[in-house]
């Protein structure tokens, strides 16, 4: 999108200036009545005093018998949002209950201002009238509260405010009283329910203990464990002894009829084993040195022979006792592994006995444990009430009592005047803009060229004078002035042909097509131009009564061949203009203006005798003629009454010439108001606009 420019701004708000200028009249009316409308209603306001009172709201200090149940002290407000605590406050200022009271205290159904002679209210009536005149304002960022009454008695309004107030502090008092009341009821069953529980727990935890056997449960149950872990590690050093006594065994029951018992390790590290081969190994070096001198018979060989045997036979027992030694071992490991084995399942179903009592026993002990503790709570919770049911404290107290107002509020006539005046500007203004939107007339050049799309040929001025409006014939200089303009305008546009045919219509009728083609006219031939004026507007003859012709055979005459084209001609005395009347109303007048007799005459005009052909015609939707006739013209000029002619019809009517005529379509904006506009045809074309 682009940029609008500088200039096209300004003169979009140029243009609103304009508009507001136009209808300056009206947007003035609009805004004096506004602002009258506003000072009378000032003026005849009742005037009315507003009394003020101050009150503090503190937050509880203690749960309500709505939050009787809550046992956890220490976090009770945590729950609590401070803004709907206080707005439940204010709320309660203007409550029914709360104004009942009031009405009732004030015996407001004997006050003149809420009660009219002629009717009696109700106390419902009275109690909607009081609220209607309370006003309540939370101070912001503290804890107060101003508490407003509206009267047109002053000091009624301080006495209903302090009253409000009194009543609303002592309604307070009253229903914490109740809820109190009503806390410490409850509590008092809820404890005799919860004291039955307590004493029923432990009751069921003394009984269990004796059914079960399970006086120090706690303790045996530490003992058994402590027994079970010691079995355990018994059980596991027995089975790893069992295990090193059965590998020996092993090696000695492998062992084959030649095998040697010596060849086990544990054998032969016995020390009786050890001494007694020592001692067979000792005789036998000692017996083969003897019988290395001397012979078998020798006595100490003998003698050696016998220790040797008895050594032999020792050791031999002495292999057996360490064979029996390794056997008795391992089995006397395998029994006290069994042993420990059977000691330790023992222990284990033992313990696991001891676990399912001490299942029930734990569930009993944290119920009984639970309810003591919320028997506790709720016993504490008692004593606290009690002791906020015998204060007569509250949290709701009054700060600032209300005095008399010294002058009233309501009306306040400056305030009013400038709200008025605020109101009335920009009610005239949109009334100004609403009218200017849907007057859908043609006003000004820039309606012809935004809102009808066809170029503006020229404008004529409004001329504020009655009869007929002829060049030089006094009217204004710049009457004359713009059908100068308009000739001009004409001689660029017009080709180069010898002798232009120039058709002046219009939309509807009483727009100035007519008025517009005769000075049209005048202001060609006072230029020197050679002008014939044709009246084709058959219906309503209109040239005659513009310009001063007298009766005589006309164009209706010529085309039904009832007279000539020289005897329908007239010849204006100054300027040198020629002219054919209507003549009379024929019965088919579009036929005539379409038939090769009218365009016969149009080429017969144009031989050279003329130099401008000037042809008025009806309006174009009031009927066909003009449509019939633009077939043969060079050029229209379509008359438009400036904020006369309604921008559908024109162009409706344009699109209508345009799609039947090869020539081109151009507008006179006819009947501007140029003084009333002045800004804004001297911004854009500079023509003289005052007197």
């Amino acid at each position: 999108m682009e940029r609008r420019s500088s200039s096209d701004q300004r003169s979009d708000l140029f243009d609103q200036v304009t508009v507001v200028y136009r209808y300056r009249r009206i947007a003035a009316s609009v805004f004096l009545l506004v602002v009258l409308l506003g000072l009378v209603r000032t003026f005849t306001t009742t005037p009315l005093f507003e009394a003020r009172v101050r009150l503090m709201i503190e937050t509880e200090d203690d749960h309500t018998a709505a939050t009787a149940g809550a046992i956890d002290h220490a976090d009770r407000y945590y729950w609590q949002d401070p803004r709907t605590y206080f707005e439940t406050y204010y709320r309660s200022l203007t409550g029914s209950e709360l104004a009942q009271r009031v009405v009732r205290r004030l015996n407001l159904g004997r006050v003149a201002e809420f009660a009219p002679a002629a009717n009696t209210p109700t106390e419902p009536e009275l109690v909607a009238a009081l609220l209607g005149r309370v006003i309540v304002r939370p101070v912001l960022s503290s804890r107060f509260v101003d508490v407003g009454f509206v009267s047109a008695d002053p000091a009624f309004a301080a006495l209903a405010a302090n009253t409000l107030a009194e009543e609303y502090v002592q309604q307070n008092q009253e229903r914490r009283r109740h809820s109190l009341a009503a806390s410490l009821e409850w509590l008092s069953r809820e404890l005799v329910n919860q004291q039955q529980k307590v004493e029923a727990g432990e009751r069921a935890m003394a009984e269990y203990r004796e059914e079960q056997n399970a006086l120090s449960l706690e303790e045996r149950q530490n003992i058994v464990v402590a027994r079970l872990n010691q079995l355990n590690e018994a059980v596991t050093k027995a089975k790893t002894n069992r295990l090193e006594k059965e590998a020996v065994y092993d090696q000695l029951t492998s062992l084959d009829a030649d095998d040697s018992a010596e060849t086990i390790p544990a054998i032969l590290e016995n020390g009786s084993v050890q001494a007694s081969k020592t001692r067979v190994a000792d005789l036998e070096r000692e017996r083969t040195a003897l019988l290395e001198r001397y012979g078998e018979k020798y006595p100490e060989v003998i003698k050696v022979n016998a220790s040797l045997r008895d050594a032999s036979q020792r050791l031999e027992a002495e292999l057996a006792k360490a064979r029996d030694a390794i056997r008795n071992d391992y089995e006397s490991a395998a029994a006290e592994e069994k042993r420990l084995d059977a000691a330790l399942d023992a222990q284990k179903r033992e313990a696991m006995a001891l676990n399912r009592k001490g299942v029930g026993y734990g569930v009993l002990e944290r119920e009984a444990r639970s309810n003591r503790q919320v028997y506790e709570a709720l016993l504490l919770r008692e004593k606290e009430l009690q002791v906020m049911a015998n204060s007569r404290g509250s949290n709701v107290s009054i700060t600032d009592r209300a005095l008399t107002p010294g002058a009233p509020f309501v009306p306040t006539p400056r305030h009013d005047l400038l709200v008025a005046t605020l109101i009335a500007f920009p009610v005239s203004l949109s009334l100004v803009f609403f009218l200017n939107r849907i007057d859908d007339t043609v006003k000004n050049p820039d309606d012809v060229s935004h809102g009808l799309m066809v170029p503006l040929l020229g404008m004529t001025p409004k001329v504020a004078r009655g009869g007929r409006l002829l060049m030089s014939k006094g009217t204004p200089p710049e009457f004359d002035e713009a059908f100068r303009a308009l000739r001009t305008s004409l001689f660029i546009s017009g080709g180069s042909e010898p002798t232009r045919i120039v058709m002046v219509t219009s939309a509807q009728p009483r727009e100035g097509k007519t008025t517009t083609a005769c000075n049209l006219a005048l202001a060609l031939g006072i230029g020197g131009a050679r002008v014939l004026l044709i009246d084709a507007d058959m219906r309503r003859p209109g040239v005659n009564r513009v310009l001063p012709l007298a009766d005589g055979p006309g164009l209706s005459e010529v085309l039904t061949g009832q007279a000539t084209l020289d005897a329908a001609l007239v010849t204006l005395e100054s300027p040198k203009v020629a002219v054919i009347r209507a003549g009379a109303s024929p019965r088919n007048p579009s036929e005539l203006l379409g038939s090769q007799r009218m365009r016969g005459l149009l080429e017969d005009v144009k031989n050279g005798r003329y130099d401008w052909v000037i042809v008025d015609t009806p309006p174009v939707l009031a009927v066909t003629d003009a449509v019939v006739l633009s077939r043969s013209v060079g050029a229209i000029a379509f008359v438009v009454g400036s904020e006369t002619t309604r921008r559908p019809h024109a162009v409706r009517a344009i699109e209508t010439l345009a799609s039947s005529s090869p020539g081109d379509v151009k507008v006179v904006l006819n009947n501007v108001d140029f003084r009333r506009n002045r800004h804004y045809y001297a911004r854009y074309y500079g023509y003289k606009t005052t007197n």
